[in-house]
């Protein structure tokens, strides 16, 4: 089983004027410390408009900092808002290859549909509409990247002419894609179209094996017909985290932080009434904090030998990775930090030896149901070179006010191909 961070940068107020500059510079700091130690992701989500909860609109950005002070550590959207209202989807793939690019190849995909009526209701995205949005513009991003040039495509969502989509990512086709699951439906979607299941969830372990047995026995079926151009298949699920050698401290450093990421959540997705720029939920969550439920991600909270017991049965129910919610609510840095280091001195190293040897099993015995799967996706058709449409400069249907010179007199433009002018010949 491997390991993530899960960062929606979190932010209660109150706020001062650089609140949100050390929230990222101390998140920063963070993934650094995890890749040095060994954390094999880091997930940053996608979301709009959602104080306290979220501050978290452009994970590209951020994402593209961890690049720079990382070298190992897989750089995750989790996830990456498909509906074009949100992202054009040639917007979304320009972005993941150069992410990859700078990366030198260790992004993870994740897509998404949304969910609140904050966000949906500020782009005009309709929520009857989402779902359909998503699987038309997720499947052309993912052509985009793998097809030169990309044939174009008149849809429900979008509309694009043939363009070839530069860069291309250094994982080819494209970078492993996940999709967001908070239900049990959502995990066979993402099994019937070959991604992995970015489970947002907290799954007790039981429930989680049902879901996996679910899960591999779709992927291994005929069901399987890929949206993109190659499998991913794999389940990862959230818990929260803080790891301390004495339980009672472990839980003052991270249960509040816990508890308000599921109400604060609650709060965007199912009960709230939001007054933008006016709400204050971290006050709201103090009145209420004590009266709130545990659940199964509570389990994440406690000594090594706690944690390494918690862990222990979701490795047996067959999840792939669990992602670790840290940074939420109140806590600190520090403590985050601390959290990190006693967890992977004293709890990660076990599950490492144990992920080697399972996962060359497992991609042994997933091969040819892999194989098959692609087979089976039907392939946007590419161009012949003589189908391929030439786009003509604006030059050749009027003058542009820079022909000849860009006033200074630096740069000189040609008015006329040359090669044209000769014929298009070539000596």
């Amino acid at each position: 089983m491997k390991f993530g961070l899960f960062y929606e940068h979190q932010l209660p107020q109150p706020w001062d004027e650089d609140s949100e500059l050390r929230l990222y510079q101390d998140a920063l700091e963070q993934v650094a410390l995890a890749d040095r130690l060994g954390i094999d992701y880091v997930w940053e989500v996608e979301h709009h408009f959602l104080e306290e909860y979220s501050h978290s609109s452009a994970p590209e950005v951020f994402l593209a900092a961890c690049s720079q002070r990382t070298r190992h550590i897989r750089l995750g959207h989790g996830i990456a808002l498909m509906p074009p209202k949100y992202n054009h989807p040639a917007r979304v793939a320009e972005r993941v290859a150069t992410l990859d690019l700078v990366s030198n190849g260790r992004v993870e995909w994740g897509t998404g549909e949304s969910a609140t009526a904050v966000e949906m209701g500020g782009f005009g995205v309709d929520p009857s509409d989402k779902r359909s949005m998503w699987e038309e513009a997720t499947e052309q991003a993912a052509n985009m990247l793998a097809m030169r040039p990309y044939p174009g495509f008149q849809g429900r969502w979008f509309d694009m002419p043939c363009r070839n989509l530069v860069p291309k990512p250094v994982q080819k086709p494209h970078p492993p894609m996940w999709v967001a699951c908070s239900r049990r439906e959502t995990i066979h979607l993402a099994a019937r179209k070959g991604l992995g299941a970015l489970t947002f969830s907290f799954l007790d372990p039981e429930q989680a094996a049902r879901w996996v047995e679910e899960y591999y026995a779709i992927i291994k079926s005929e069901e399987c017909v890929p949206i993109g151009h190659r499998v991913n298949p794999n389940i990862a699920i959230v818990t929260g985290m803080s790891c301390h050698p004495d339980e009672t401290e472990a839980i003052r450093r991270g249960l509040d932080g816990f508890r308000f990421f599921g109400y604060s959540l609650g709060y965007y997705a199912l009960f709230g009434e939001h007054k933008p720029g006016r709400a204050d939920l971290w006050q709201r969550f103090l009145e209420v904090k004590d009266r709130l439920p545990d659940n199964a991600g509570r389990g994440g909270i406690g000594t090594p030998a706690q944690l390494r017991e918690h862990l222990a049965k979701y490795e047996k129910a067959g999840i792939d990775q669990v992602m670790f919610i840290q940074q939420s609510g109140g806590n600190r840095h520090e403590h985050i930090c601390q959290s990190l280091e006693i967890f992977a001195s004293q709890v990660m190293p076990e599950f490492k030896d144990r992920e080697r040897l399972r996962a060359a099993g497992k991609e042994r015995e997933l091969a040819p149901f892999i194989e098959a799967a692609l087979a089976r996706k039907q392939h946007l058709p590419p161009l012949e070179d003589a189908q391929i449409p030439g786009i003509e400069a604006f030059g050749r249907k009027a003058p542009s006010p820079l022909v000849g010179g860009d006033r200074g007199g630096a740069i000189s433009i040609p008015t006329a191909d040359p090669l044209a002018e000769r014929g298009s010949r070539v000596s």
